[in-house]
Parts: structure tokens; C-alpha cells; sequence
């Protein structure tokens, strides 16, 4: 089908048939005013590989210490310095000009953050690395010129927001926060109530107005002109609002991310769009669509099963979980994480682990020093919504620090993920350990802060100078993991991939391609455990000797497999 095809029966769908022509029409000119060109067909998509890995960071997570460069040239130092080509793609997150949320409340979405530096920055890190940028689809500042202009019942603007009767019954609507859906502004009518999905500062858009679709079409194109190639369309899910639903996973919404997918395939198919749904699972997997949809989408369920089945030394639900997940449709792969820069969501583990299991997780955070966010239901009470924490704390043993178990858990957590079918993000805070920042949380108030420590330029690299250091240690032996992965077309986000249930001591994933076979065990337990060899006969040839490429070194499995506390083998077979 050709893109005019497709994209008329989208704006059909989402505008009706009169506007459609002159919706595409507008489309295209904004194609060309990008210097962009649509083809007719879609040409293939080279297919994700093992050598895919995501840096998460914002662009001022490292301070530097002078005046000679700037935040972005200072990350970009950092990365190909520290990092080099262990990971091929940065997610910066939101580097615009923003009024609140750490940059997810975009004042102006065509401008760097100026204490940043600017978009020949973004341009000169796109030359050596792929770069994620977010698309803040969902709502803008109220210190936006748009909503600005709202407020003076002005163009454009005036029209591009939800007024609604402070009477209507919006009961039903799906919060993911505990804060008023409705803010009361000013404007040159009088006082109006807008619809606010996120805080007071974050104005929901209305995309029931054709114009504001053509607005962010017009933003997506200019930022696939400066080198983009991944596309994060943050809170995707609340785009579309209709008074009387829920207001999430509307198909209108669906619509609007197949048209972006469009756009996509007709112009450069190795653009890659990534959907930020953090809902339970069973609404997540729904943003693939048919193949039509999101490239990508967040294995929001991931982080919080891998933090319960580790500290509670019980990979049942992580193991059904993983069995369950089904096979990507082609040119589509899951992105696997454990940490962002928003909180260890909990609503994703929603019908995946008992009541009492999920209480342990809440429980077990606040023992660390950690926190957790609530979120307010249909009969107004509160139920958490997320765990505020860093990875790495969040396997430490309360009141002590870097300890052997924690280290261990952690690597062991990060090993699992490493593991899995997809492409692998990790977050800037991952990779240095890093410890709970209450001082942010105090400075802010925001609980969020916790996990989003700045490092001063020199205070990171005279930890990461000594070798006795745990961020040394850390950021040392996740970059070797990664290299170690890239060499190993198993891990390939197309290579098969059978989860095993071998019991509650264990994870097993038996990962394939045409060229070879890995077998990824892990021993979640802080104690020694045995796999017989008979549970692995399935797997693993008539020899006693494999090679755990982990390590180099060679395992004998005669009558059993033996695994030190909480380690993890990749046994070549």
C-alpha cells in the first residue's frame, strides 16, 4: 500500500473524510520543508542485532568543572572516553527548554536547553552514535508560547487544549497520578478548567483538533532532520481523550502512532519509533499492533519481577512472566531495561505476582532508604504506583554498604536482563552504582530525584580512577559485558529464545541462532546450588567440558552443574 494510502486512512479514521486530503496535503508540504523525502514504498528495515545497546542519561548528569565546553560536549567526552562503542545509541532525555519534571514539561520543542549547548551538539554525538530523543506527544508547559496564547484566546493555541465542565462525571478515567485531572487557569473568557493527566504544570493537548497533530508531525520531521533515529513518544497511551472512557489505549491513539509509523517506513526505514507505555503488560505488548506500531516497547514488567525474584532468592514469576512473553512480529523486539529515570514502576506487575509479593516489594524498598509513589484510584484511594529508588540500592542489605551480596545481586540482575530477547538500555546510574541521592530528594521534593544524581565532573572520574572503587568495578564489568554480547549472534534480538523452569533457584534462558546456542543459567540464591545434568541432557552434547564465554574459563558438567551464590554462566553449547 502506498504512504498516500495509508496515511488517508488514518486521518480518515481520527478527522473524517473531508478533511483527510487536505490533512495529507499539509503532511507532505511539511516533508519537504524538511529537506525530507517520502517514498512511495516502504524499503526494508535492516533488522536489530546484538551490537544494539542504549546509554539512558540526561544531558547534564556530568557537571564539568570549566567553562571550556559545555554539558553535551562534556557527555559526549564522557561516552566515548568511558564507554567507547560498548553501547551505539544515547537516549538523552528531554534537553529542551522546560518548566518542571526534569525537562518532561517542554516550554519550546524546536530549541536546546541552553545551559546544554545547542543542536550542533546533537548533530556531532549523531555522527558517531544513533541518538534517542523524546517526543513529549502528550501535553506541553503552561509556560509554552501555545498555551500562552490559549490563555489570550490567540493562534495557535487558542484551540490546542481540553476544556471540560468541572461537573463532568470523569470518574472512570485512568490516573496515573494522584494529583487533580483538572487545573483551574486564566483566561481572557474568565476562569476555565484544562485537563491535566500529569501536574498542573503539564497541559494535556487536544488531538481532537487536526492542527495539533500537524504541529508534532511538523516536530518529528525537524528532529529526524538533525539526525534523530530513535523516537521515544513519551505517555503515549493518554494521547487521545473522549469523555465517557477510560482515555487510554483508545484506538485513536493507535491510529496516531501507525501514522508515525508510516511516516517512518516511507522515509527511512531504520528510524525506530519506541512507545513509553508503563501500564500492565497485557496493554503494553498492544503498542506492536500488527507490525504497524511501535519498533520497540519498554519490558516495563522487567524491572520490578527481576528485583523480587533476586531479593526474594524465587525466580517463579520471573519465570513465568519470561515463558509467557511472545515472539516479536518481524522487525519489531522488546527494549529491555531495569532502571530509567522515572521510578521501578509496579503497575505492570499487576496479575503477575500475589498481593503479599507486591506488599514485600513496597516493604523492602522503604528498608533501603527508598520511597514510594501512590497514585489515586476510580473510589479516590491510593495505591503505589512506584518504587523510588536506585537499582543498585535496591539490592543492598539495609544499613550496610557495597557488600559482596549486593554487588553480586546487582551484577546478577544486570546479567539477566543482558541475557534476554531485545535491545538492552542502560540507564547513565547503572553503570557507576549509583547510590540512593536523598540529598536531591531533599533539595526538590521530588522522590524522583533519588535516582537522578548529577556528578560533578571530577568527583566521577576520581571514583572511576581507582580500581578499588565500586563504580570502577561496576562501569569496568558492565562494559566487558556488553562486549562480550556483541560477539554472539545468540543474543541477537531475532535469535530464538525458550525459557526453562528448572526450579525457583534458578533462571534459565536457552538463547539460538543459525550459528550457535547459549544456555544462560543464573543462581539467584545467596548459596551454592547444583543443576544435575540430566535437567540440562536436553541442551548440552555427550562432553563434560563447556566454555563459559562470561568468563573464558571452562565448566566440567559431569553429574551436575555447580554455581556459586547468585552467578550467572553463558555455557556455549
Amino acid at each position: 500500500m502506498s504512504f498516500d494510502d495509508k496515511a488517508l486512512q488514518r486521518l480518515e479514521f481520527l478527522y473524517g473524510s473531508e478533511q483527510k486530503r487536505d490533512l495529507l496535503n499539509r503532511l507532505k508540504k511539511l516533508v519537504g520543508k524538511h529537506n525530507l523525502r517520502l517514498r512511495d514504498t516502504p524499503s526494508s528495515r535492516i533488522s536489530f542485532s546484538q551490537e544494539d545497546a542504549v546509554l539512558i542519561t540526561y544531558g547534564d548528569v556530568i557537571l564539568p568543572e570549566n567553562g571550556q565546553k559545555n554539558k553535551l560536549q562534556t557527555l559526549k567526552e564522557f561516552v566515548e572516553k568511558r564507554l567507547g562503542d560498548a553501547v551505539n545509541t544515547v537516549h538523552i532525555l528531554p534537553f529542551f527548554p522546560s518548566s518542571s519534571d526534569q525537562g518532561f514539561s517542554v516550554i519550546d520543542y524546536l530549541k536546546v536547553r541552553e545551559d546544554l549547548g545547542d543542536w550542533e551538539d546533537i548533530e556531532s554525538l549523531s555522527e558517531k552514535y544513533n541518538v534517542m530523543a523524546d517526543l513529549v506527544i502528550n501535553h506541553t508547559s503552561r509556560f509554552s508560547d501555545w498555551f500562552e496564547n490559549y490563555q489570550m484566546g490567540k493562534a495557535p493555541g487558542k484551540d490546542y487544549f481540553i476544556e471540560v465542565d468541572p461537573s463532568t462525571d470523569l470518574s472512570n478515567v485512568t490516573r496515573p497520578r494522584s494529583s487533580p485531572l483538572l487545573t483551574t487557569v486564566k483566561t481572557n473568557r474568565g476562569m476555565q478548567y484544562v485537563w491535566t493527566t500529569f501536574s498542573d504544570d503539564q497541559i494535556d493537548l487536544n488531538f481532537i483538533n487536526p492542527d495539533v497533530l500537524i504541529e508534532f508531525v511538523d516536530i518529528f520531521l525537524f528532529y529526524l532532520s538533525k539526525g534523530i533515529n530513535l523516537i521515544r513518544l513519551d505517555a503515549i497511551a493518554y494521547l487521545w481523550k473522549e469523555i465517557g472512557t477510560n482515555s487510554i489505549h483508545l484506538e485513536e491513539t493507535h491510529q496516531v502512532i501507525k501514522l508515525f509509523r508510516d511516516i517512518v517506513d516511507h522515509i527511512d526505514p531504520d528510524i525506530t519509533l519506541i512507545t513509553e507505555t508503563n501500564v500492565p503488560f497485557d496493554e503494553n505488548i498492544n503498542y506492536f499492533g500488527d507490525g504497524d506500531e511501535a519498533h520497540m516497547i519498554y519490558q516495563f514488567s522487567l524491572p520490578p519481577l527481576l528485583l523480587h525474584a533476586i531479593l526474594t532468592e524465587n525466580g517463579q514469576y520471573l519465570t513465568q512472566w519470561a515463558q509467557e512473553l511472545p515472539e516479536p512480529r518481524e522487525g519489531c523486539t522488546y527494549f529491555n531495561f531495569t532502571a530509567s529515570h522515572d521510578g521501578i514502576g509496579v503497575r505492570p506487575l499487576e496479575g503477575l505476582v500475589p498481593d503479599e509479593e507486591f506488599d514485600y516489594l513496597i516493604k523492602s524498598t522503604k528498608e533501603r532508604g527508598g520511597f514510594v509513589s501512590y497514585k489515586k484510584n476510580e473510589d479516590n484511594s491510593q495505591s503505589p504506583y512506584e518504587l523510588n529508588i536506585t537499582y543498585y540500592d535496591a539490592f543492598a542489605e539495609p544499613g550496610r554498604k557495597d557488600t559482596q551480596f549486593q554487588v553480586k545481586r546487582y551484577l546478577c540482575s544486570q546479567i539477566i536482563m543482558l541475557s534476554l530477547q531485545g535491545v538492552p538500555g542502560v540507564y547513565f546510574h547503572n553503570f557507576t552504582a549509583t547510590k540512593n541521592y536523598l540529598d536531591g530528594v531533599t533539595e526538590t521534593g521530588e522522590k524522583r530525584a533519588i535516582n537522578r544524581k548529577q556528578w560533578g565532573e571530577e568527583e566521577l572520574e576520581e571514583h572511576l580512577s581507582q580500581t578499588n572503587d565500586i563504580t570502577h568495578y561496576i562501569l569496568t564489568r558492565y562494559k566487558e559485558l556488553l562486549q562480550i554480547r556483541k560477539q554472539h549472534s545468540a543474543f541477537s534480538p531475532a535469535a530464538k529464545q525458550e525459557v526453562l523452569d528448572l526450579g525457583n533457584d534458578f533462571f534459565v534462558l536457552h538463547r539460538s541462532s543459525d550459528e550457535e546456542n547459549i544456555l544462560c543459567i543464573s543462581n539467584i540464591t545467596h548459596e551454592h546450588k547444583s543443576l544435575a545434568r540430566e535437567l540440562l541432557s536436553s541442551f548440552i552434547a555427550e562432553a563434560d567440558t563447556y566454555t563459559n564465554i562470561l568468563t573464558g574459563d571452562q565448566l566440567t558438567i559431569k553429574n551436575e552443574l555447580k554455581l556459586e551464590p547468585f552467578k550467572t554462566v553463558w555455557l556455549a553449547i
